[in-house]
C-alpha cells in the first residue's frame, strides 16, 4: 500500500508542478553547448520564459507532456517512497531511540531512489521529448521531437531503436533521483522533527511539513542541478540509426562538454525554476504522502476487519489476537522443552 500512497501523492504533486518543469525543460536546452552571448535568449527567468510559451504556443503547451510526467511520477516515487517505507519498517533508517538516522537514512533514500530511476526512466524519457517540442519554431531549443501522444511514441522508439534505447539515459537520471532522494527524504524528515521538537506550531498543523519541504527542496534543487541538467541533455538528445546519441556518449563526456562550452554556471542553467518547481513539489508530495498514509492509517483503525502485517510481525486487527496468542502460548511451551531455540515475537494492536 505504501508504493500506491507514494505514488498518489506524486501525481498529485506533479500536476501542479508540471507548468514549471515545462519552462526548466527549456531553460536546460537554451544555449546547448554554447557561450554565453553565442546564441538567442528565448527564455530570459522563469515567468519570462512562462509568458513566452503562453503567448507563442497557448496556456495547453505549459502542460506538455503532462501523461508521461504523472506516470514518471507515480512510477519513480511510488518506488522510492514504498522502498523507503519499508526499509524505516524493516529498522534500517532510525538509531535505537527511534528517530531518524541521518546517515542510514540517506543510503536507504539514495539506494531506493536509482531503483525508482530505473523503472521510471523510459517515461522521462517521452516526457523530456514531449516538453522539449515548440509548437513555434522561433523559440525552439534543443533537438526537436515530433511525438503526438505518449502510446504511440512508445510504439515509435521501440519500432526503431528497440527496447534498451528507453534506457539511454539512464546513466545520468540514476544518479540525479539517487542523489535526490538522498538530500530530499533524510533532510525533510529531520527538519520535520526539529520542527515538531521545538513545538512552535500544533502537532498537526500543516506548517510543519512545510517548513521541513522548503528546506529540503532548497537543498535538492542545488545538489541534483548538475545532474537533472545533463540528464535532461541525454534524454532530448538525437540518436543515430542503432539508437546511440549524437552529441552526449556517458555522463562523463556530457559533463566535459558542458564544462568546456558553457562554463560551471552552465551546470545551473534553469536553477531558479527548478527551485520553484521543487519547493512546491517537495511540499505537495511529501505533505499528501504524510496525509494519505495518516487517513489510511485511521480507516484501518476504524475497520479493524483490515489486517495488515508489517515487517515487524505486528498484526493490526483485535480480530486475529486470540488465535495468534493461542499460537505464541504453543510456541513458548515448545521453547521451553527446547531450551536451546531461542524465538523473539512482538504482536501488537495499533
Amino acid at each position: 500500500m505504501e508504493f500506491v500512497l507514494g505514488g498518489l501523492s506524486a501525481v498529485g504533486a506533479g500536476v501542479f508542478t508540471n507548468p514549471l518543469e515545462v519552462v526548466k525543460t527549456r531553460m536546460q536546452l537554451q544555449g546547448e553547448l554554447q557561450a554565453k552571448g553565442n546564441y538567442s535568449v528565448h527564455y530570459k527567468n522563469v515567468f519570462h520564459a512562462a509568458y513566452t510559451i503562453g503567448t507563442k504556443e497557448g496556456l495547453r503547451a505549459l502542460q506538455k507532456g503532462l501523461v508521461p510526467a504523472l506516470w514518471f511520477q507515480w512510477v519513480v516515487n511510488g518506488t522510492r517512497l514504498g522502498l523507503y517505507q519499508l526499509g524505516d519498517e524493516l529498522g534500517l533508517t532510525r538509531n535505537k531511540d527511534g528517530k531518524t538516522n541521518l546517515l542510514c537514512s540517506a543510503i536507504v533514500a539514495s539506494t531506493t531512489g536509482m531503483v525508482g530511476g530505473v523503472l521510471s526512466s523510459p517515461f522521462f524519457l517521452i516526457k523530456t521529448q514531449f516538453q522539449s517540442h515548440a509548437n513555434d519554431k522561433s523559440i525552439a531549443v534543443g533537438q526537436q521531437h515530433q511525438h503526438t501522444k505518449m502510446i504511440p511514441a512508445f510504439r515509435d522508439i521501440y519500432r526503431k531503436y528497440g527496447l534498451l534505447s528507453f534506457w539511454r539515459g539512464s546513466t545520468s537520471s540514476i544518479p540525479k533521483i539517487g542523489v535526490a532522494s538522498l538530500v530530499q527524504i533524510p533532510t525533510y524528515l529531520k527538519t520535520l522533527e526539529f520542527v515538531k521538537s521545538k513545538q512552535i506550531f500544533q502537532e498537526r498543523s500543516l506548517m510543519n511539513p512545510f517548513c521541513a519541504s522548503m528546506v529540503a527542496g532548497l537543498l535538492m534543487s542545488l545538489v541534483m542541478a548538475p545532474f537533472d541538467l545533463m540528464s535532461t541533455r541525454f534524454y532530448n538528445q538525437g540518436v543515430d540509426a542503432n539508437g546511440k546519441g549524437l552529441i552526449y556518449k556517458n555522463l562523463l563526456d556530457c559533463g566535459i562538454k558542458i564544462y568546456k562550452s558553457e562554463g560551471p554556471l552552465g551546470f545551473y542553467k534553469g536553477w531558479t525554476v527548478n527551485y520553484f518547481r521543487l519547493g512546491p513539489h517537495t511540499l505537495l508530495n511529501l505533505v499528501l504522502w504524510e496525509q494519505l498514509r495518516y487517513y489510511y492509517h485511521e480507516y484501518e483503525v476504524e475497520h479493524p476487519e483490515i489486517v495488515k502485517w508489517s515487517i515487524h510481525g505486528q498484526v493490526h486487527s483485535p480480530k486475529y489476537l486470540d488465535k495468534i496468542n493461542k499460537l505464541l502460548k504453543e510456541l513458548l511451551t515448545f521453547c521451553h522443552e527446547n531450551a536451546d531455540i531461542h524465538v523473539n515475537v512482538r504482536v501488537s494492536v495499533n
